[in-house]
């Protein structure tokens, strides 16, 4: 199942997750030993943080908060650490992320610029 992550430095990489004990693996992902923070910032996407990112102090991830507050429709609380994006099934679980399944973005600055494309797209259409 495809995924994305994106790290505090803007650099997006592609994950392929197990179908099985997909959120272990996002855990692992993200570098974080504890639970992963899940929280549904676009309807049909879930967005996983690292659930110690503020107190153990990692980098700010101001990419990742520039995705998700246009999703929320609000300003959030920064956001710390790596981030991974999953698709969101019916049933609130893990799903493959459908809009990167058929290519990945080239460069890290192509794949911010597509990210901050869809948001621009969802939250236009939203209104």
């Amino acid at each position: 199942m495809q995924a994305l992550r994106i790290a505090s430095d803007t650099t997006v990489t592609g994950l392929t997750l197990p179908d099985l004990d997909a959120r272990r693996a996002i855990r692992e992902h993200l570098g974080s030993t504890g639970a992963a923070d899940q929280a549904v910032y676009r309807r049909r996407a879930l967005l996983h943080i690292h659930g110690s990112g503020q107190s153990i102090r990692l980098q700010q991830n101001l990419a990742a908060w520039v995705l998700a507050s246009p999703w929320r429709g609000m300003t959030l609380y920064p956001l710390h650490g790596p981030v991974a994006i999953a698709g969101r099934s019916q049933d609130g679980g893990v799903a493959p992320l459908d809009d990167w399944q058929a290519r990945h973005p080239a460069t890290s600055e192509a794949a911010i610029a597509e990210l901050l494309a869809y948001v621009f797209r969802d939250v236009t259409a939203d209104r």
